[in-house]
């Protein structure tokens, strides 16, 4: 089995000791290489072409959103996963805005980790259980009142959620943009939900699509 090549990012060379530390014990995933800053970071991860990069939000010269928002243009079949010391919705929306794969508290464990990583590697999306449970708690009325979407929407939701473009969508369901398109608005309009982040947090809470637990 192909080992998970994984790029650190952060300017606390402890913090990149002690991550390395752990991803090193786990079976199958391999540390590629470490960044000090945001810059060095998009000068890395263009080099390696990592499967997963692990990136702090707060650094130096660019931060990790904006990293995060450049490999997602340039490169989108590298997986990023954010960490962050702040649970807030505010930086949880912009995270999965820019698309951001996962995003993980630092007060995370090495389990948590574990998942992260191995969910992004997946093509899924990762939310600290801490944040995932308070999203579960804002909608539970969502879950109680049954599903207002259609099967075939449920599965255009699922395949947005998964990060997933509206072209890759068609071409896995055999059909044309223009009716990716339409099936997502119609998504959008009957959840009340006019963005991406909001689809992908709607899809968690609803257990349409995992946490990597």
């Amino acid at each position: 089995m192909t080992a998970i090549r994984v790029v650190l990012v952060d300017d606390h060379a402890l913090v990149r000791s002690g991550m390395r530390a752990l991803l090193e014990q786990m079976p199958g995933i391999q540390v590629a290489g470490e960044a000090t800053n945001g810059r060095e970071a998009l000068e890395l991860v263009g080099r390696l072409r990592p499967d997963v990069v692990l990136l702090d939000i707060s650094m130096p010269e660019l931060n990790g959103l904006e990293v995060a928002e450049r490999l997602h243009a340039a490169q989108p079949g590298v997986r990023v996963v954010l960490l962050s010391m702040h649970a807030d919705e505010q930086y949880v929306d912009r995270a999965l805005g820019v698309g951001a794969s996962g995003y993980v508290l630092k007060s995370a464990d090495a389990e948590e980790l574990e998942r992260a990583v191995r969910s992004a590697a997946r093509g899924l999306a990762y939310l600290s259980p801490a944040i995932a449970r308070a999203a579960g708690r804002r909608a539970r009325s969502d879950r109680s009142g049954g599903s207002p979407l259609s099967p075939r929407q449920r599965e255009i939701l699922q395949l947005i959620a998964e990060g997933n473009t509206t072209r890759q969508i068609a071409e896995k369901l055999g059909v044309s943009v223009k009716t990716v398109e339409t099936h997502r608005a119609h998504v959008m309009e009957r959840l009340e939900i006019h963005d991406v982040p909001g689809l992908v947090r709607y899809a968690i809470r609803t257990g349409l699509i995992g946490t990597g637990r």
